[in-house]
């Protein structure tokens, strides 16, 4: 069974163990989630836009 190592999520900072990885960077489970809940009208929603425009800076850089 392969191991799971702990990995900084690009949207809270926190090391997690369970998440996806999108072009290297993961995303923790639970800000998945709370992404995928979020309106576009809600306020967190310009803050997971701005996380997530950092995958597309370095994948360019």
């Amino acid at each position: 069974m392969e191991q799971q190592t702990e990995q900084a999520c690009i949207i809270c900072g926190q090391e997690k163990e369970e998440g996806i990885v999108i072009v290297s960077h993961f995303i923790c489970e639970d800000c998945e989630a709370e992404m995928i809940r979020t309106e576009a009208e809600d306020a967190k929603y310009r803050f997971f836009i701005g996380q997530m425009k950092k995958i597309g800076l370095q994948k360019n850089a």
